[in-house]
């Protein structure tokens, strides 16, 4: 019997320890653990914010970013190193078909509209345009002069421009490209002449370092093609015009979680179209996936 009992104590203690965890390892769960993160920098502003505010209510939290253009962090999420992606498209058929294959089915919610500004030096006259003049630009047909800049040629940015004007190259004069956001800003608010194209999110919710480059730059109200949304009048990219569609300038931003697991990502992808995610989407000047209604409760004093 006092083997026996003694027996029955090891196998108890073994169990015990078996379930300790290392030290300084946390369980991954939908709030809680690690998860690593593409991001397309256009948005990077607006998933700091993000980020920040979810891990203030779940600490147990770490995210590792990795920022770059569209043409550089697709491969890299292709080719199954990071599982979670933050894009202003949904993947391609033959994308999705990639991870498929691997018998994982990425997971894609969109959590916000993007407005994507026209910007141009304060001390220019003009204060509008409209979407037919874009389209000559970028095809190398225009005849005002008028010459774009965008913050880099692998960017998101430029790929929705070429798809809108249906173009695979770019013409030889009149588009000019950079590095970053903040670049076109700078340089927009340093030379007249040019109109600089960059998310909304960049001359809302800036750092202030850009205060002074903001303060010399101004938005141009832009009209539709006519027979579409927004063909009316002149609309600037403010966030009424991003949330009822008449701004011409329009995508989504989506989260693309491809873990094929119930972890950090898809707690993260959750949360962000939650009531909360949602009003930080708000503060950041972009549209939001949804809007929350508002209950009052009204009581009577009488």
């Amino acid at each position: 019997m006092k083997n026996l009992s003694f027996i029955l104590f090891l196998m108890v203690f073994a169990a015990c320890k078996q379930k300790e965890k290392p030290a300084g390892v946390v369980e991954e769960t939908r709030t809680s653990g690690t998860v690593s993160m593409l991001v397309d920098e256009s948005f990077s502003e607006v998933l700091a914010d993000q980020i920040e505010v979810f891990r203030t209510d779940y600490p147990d939290t770490k995210f590792t970013i990795i920022e770059g253009n569209e043409q550089k962090i697709m491969p890299v999420f292709l080719n199954d190193s990071v599982r979670v992606i933050i894009l202003s498209r949904m993947l391609t058929a033959a994308e999705d078909k990639m991870y498929r294959n691997r018998d994982i089915v990425p997971k894609t919610s969109r959590f916000g509209i993007d407005g994507i500004a026209l910007i141009t030096n304060s001390d220019n006259l003009d204060t509008t345009i409209n979407v037919n003049e874009v389209v000559d630009i970028l095809k190398g047909t225009s005849t005002t002069g008028k010459q774009l800049v965008f913050d880099n040629a692998y960017s998101s940015t430029l790929r929705y421009f070429k798809d809108l004007a249906g173009i695979k190259t770019l013409p030889a004069k009149g588009i000019y490209t950079l590095q970053t956001n903040n670049d076109v800003i700078k340089y927009i608010a340093e030379n007249k002449g040019f109109i600089g194209v960059v998310g909304v999110n960049w001359l809302v919710d800036n750092k202030k370092e850009m205060e002074g480059y903001l303060a010399k730059v101004k938005m141009l109200g832009v009209k539709n093609i006519k027979g579409k949304k927004g063909d009316d009048q002149f609309y600037q990219p403010v966030q009424a015009n991003l949330i009822n569609g008449k701004y011409p300038f329009l995508r989504n931003i989506y989260i693309i979680d491809a873990g094929g697991k119930n972890g950090l990502g898809t707690g993260f992808a959750t949360w962000l179209v939650s009531q909360r995610g949602q009003l930080i989407v708000l503060r950041s000047g972009l549209g939001p996936h949804k809007l929350t209604s508002r209950d009052f409760n009204f009581k009577n004093t009488n």
